[in-house]
């Protein structure tokens, strides 16, 4: 087959790298976005070392200007994009619960994990647009589900970090309406939820790997196109909403 082109944002360390690793392993150009350009480099060459057809792309997703750049080298060096996996994200530092949280603290975790995911993805549209069959995966979190976050006795209603879920959430949203508006392009759109793993962002003493949590992620990017568009999905199939 012709040799498919895929980007994953933040994908120099934990998930994002997995992302990366299992796409290459299946054959994917990988396109590290990285934005600290030296670790993006280091990541990229242990791909390489491990047999994987891997460079690095300097993304920063708040950064209009590098979101552009990044944009322009893609469609000047591949002329489209297979895959666009929106890793990056942040749990703002003091993020808290309702009644504690600091409005920049609230806005920061927006202007990443929402904001910079939706000027990337824009961005990238009209490479996107040119691949016969292109997916678009965003990360989500189980603790975005407002059925699990309403249960009481849900672990994830405990979890106090308003910035993180509720801009998940907005992921979520993000989504499905550009499912809905890409419906009939060839091109679907879906979530994926890791689970929390064993990362700086899941904490070291998480049950599962970086690996297991990238693996539904990769399952969605490489979907036929029979595929699911507009839906989040963990491990075991669909996440409620």
């Amino acid at each position: 087959m012709t040799n498919k082109i895929a980007l994953i944002t933040g994908a120099n360390k934990g998930i994002g790298k997995e992302i990366a690793r299992q796409l290459g392993e299946a054959g994917y150009t990988v396109l590290i976005g990285a934005r600290d350009l030296a670790r993006g480099e280091a990541a990229t060459k242990e791909l390489v070392a491990d047999g994987i057809k891997a460079e690095t792309i300097q993304l920063e997703v708040t950064d209009p200007d590098s979101v552009r750049a990044a944009a322009a080298k893609i469609e000047a060096d591949h002329g489209r994009l297979d895959v666009l996996v929106n890793n990056a994200a942040i749990i703002p530092a003091g993020d808290a619960g309702v009644t504690e949280i600091a409005a920049d603290v609230l806005r920061a975790g927006f202007e990443t994990n929402v904001i910079g995911l939706v000027d990337v993805t824009n961005a990238l549209l009209p490479v996107l647009r040119k691949a016969p069959a292109a997916r678009i995966v965003n990360l989500s979190t189980s603790l975005a589900s407002f059925t699990l976050v309403g249960d009481p006795d849900s672990r994830m209603s405990t979890v106090r970090t308003l910035g993180y879920n509720s801009s998940k959430a907005a992921v979520n949203m993000v989504t499905v309406m550009l499912a809905n508006e890409l419906r009939g392009s060839g091109i679907l759109v879906n979530a994926a939820d890791p689970g929390n793993c064993a990362t700086d962002m899941g904490g070291w003493d998480a049950a599962r790997t970086p690996a297991e949590g990238a693996a539904v992620a990769v399952r969605l990017a490489t979907l036929d196109a029979d595929g699911p568009t507009g839906e989040v999905h963990a491990e075991a199939g669909r996440l409620p909403w």
